[in-house]
């Protein structure tokens, strides 16, 4: 009987083990499942999307999440917050899926190294990579020259381009970086130099083809589907990926993230400096308004902020800050237009060239109607002003002695050549160059001192 019991007993408790399997099995699948972190980064590279990249990283790793999807558009951005990018990535515990999303959008310049970069790189259908010639001052540079070319035709053609020596050296860098992060995630080397020589691009298809990319999905769900099984390598360690029917969780920045991305783009900093600079200006003019001031100082302070992060190329900085510095001298000194016409001149050609710094892309430059239209509001300011000026000037006199000429008046007692006169209800000392009778009618044509010139 004891046996009998003891196997009932065994049989008992394996259906109870069977059962729990039954029930918990999808639950442990589910936790099996994971999480993928999701964040989106549009527009130029700056520091704020660093910030946003680093610290997704960073809550992609707290979750314990087996990937982090950077959902990335872009054409293009700053050399130093590439690279850190790119070391945030390379040193990141958790794997980076680059995915260029969505169809339209496209990865240009920054964005190729980004992309390149990634563990995993995926494009949609109708984006674009490529085009990662640096941009320098006045435009494209020239293209370095292949190793191997004779040394004089190297020289010709660094004349026909227009390049400097520090122009080659900063491009073979970009394009040796570019080779590394090939060679590193068994992309292809050779396209990548040819991004960068020659701005090439690639479409999502031809991405793929090229052997730029590991995977084209219209939609995340299917980018994470393909993702799964492939093996890439995380630190020094291979790791199987298992994203297929991962929980999506996005990632958001701070707002702190999300102020600087606002007033670190170009056409917002340029508004702020120049509601700064011209509300001072007009505080300084009408002292007690405070309300310019006050709302100048807080603009100012947010564009110097936003100038520490942006390429400012410091000659334009000051061409700018003299255009506006020519203009306000016009407004307050009004002559020949010279000042005026000066100051607006230098005012564009420093707004132009602004935030075209070391390490700019052209994705930094002011937009040319922006500029047009505080050149033309400052214009109209400093000819208003001077068109009121000259027209107040062709006016008569108003006040004090001078809007005495051209009265008319009466004379009240005369001798010779003098008497006394009343115009405008007070009586006058006045002379004349003929004799007049009292009571007579005379007109003010003049006024030495507190004598009245009159005659007839």
């Amino acid at each position: 009987m004891a046996r009998l019991a003891t196997i009932g007993a065994r049989r008992f408790l394996a259906c109870v083990l069977s059962l729990l399997i039954v029930v918990l099995a999808p639950a442990a699948t589910a936790g099996a499942q994971g999480t993928v972190v999701v964040t989106d980064v549009q527009g130029a590279i700056g520091v704020a999307a660093q910030r946003q990249i680093g610290q997704a990283i960073e809550a992609a790793q707290a979750k314990q999440a087996v990937a982090l999807v950077v959902r990335l558009d872009t054409p293009g951005g700053l050399v130093s917050a590439t690279r850190n990018i790119i070391q945030a990535i390379m040193a990141s515990p958790v794997p980076v899926i680059v995915y260029v999303a969505p169809s339209g959008a496209h990865a240009a310049s920054a964005g190729t190294f980004i992309v390149y970069a990634a563990h995993l790189a995926a494009m949609a259908p109708g984006t674009s990579v490529g085009a990662a010639t640096p941009v320098e001052i006045g435009g494209l540079p020239g293209l370095p020259q292949r190793k191997g070319e004779p040394k004089d035709k190297q020289q010709q053609q660094q004349q026909q381009d227009g390049i400097t020596t520090e122009q080659r050296k900063a491009i073979n860098d970009v394009v040796a970086m570019l080779r590394g992060l090939a060679q590193l995630r068994g992309r292809n080397a050779e396209w990548a130099e040819k991004a960068v020589r020659e701005a090439a691009t690639l479409t999502a298809d031809e991405a793929l083809k090229a052997q730029v990319i590991e995977i084209v999905a219209p939609v995340i769900g299917d980018l994470l589907a393909q993702a799964d099984g492939r093996k890439i390598v995380v630190n020094g360690q291979e790791r199987i990926l298992a994203t297929k029917d991962a929980s999506l969780l996005t990632f958001t920045p701070g707002w702190r993230t999300q102020l600087l991305a606002v007033i670190s783009d170009p056409n917002i900093a340029f508004i702020l400096l120049m509601i700064g600079f011209y509300g001072i200006v007009l505080e300084f003019m009408t002292p007690g308004t405070v309300v310019p001031g006050t709302v100048g100082a807080i603009s100012l302070i947010l564009a110097l902020t936003a100038l520490t992060v942006l390429p400012v190329h410091y000659g334009a900085l000051g061409l700018l800050i003299l255009g506006i510095a020519l203009m306000i001298a016009e407004v307050m000194t009004p002559g020949s237009l010279v000042l005026g016409i000066g100051g607006v001149v230098a005012f564009i050609t420093g707004a132009v060239f602004l935030f075209e710094g070391p390490g700019a892309d052209i994705s930094y430059a002011i937009s040319l109607p922006l500029i047009s239209g505080f050149a033309a509001a400052s214009a109209a300011l400093i000819f208003g002003v001077i068109a009121a000026v000259l027209t107040a000037r062709q006016r008569p006199a108003a006040a004090g002695g001078e809007q005495l000429i051209g009265s008319v008046g009466q004379v009240v007692d005369w001798s010779g050549s003098q008497g006394s006169v009343r115009v405008q209800g007070e009586i006058w000392e006045a002379r004349s160059g003929r004799t007049l009778n009292p009571g007579e009618s005379i007109r003010v044509v003049g006024r030495d001192r507190l004598i009245l010139i009159v005659e007839a």
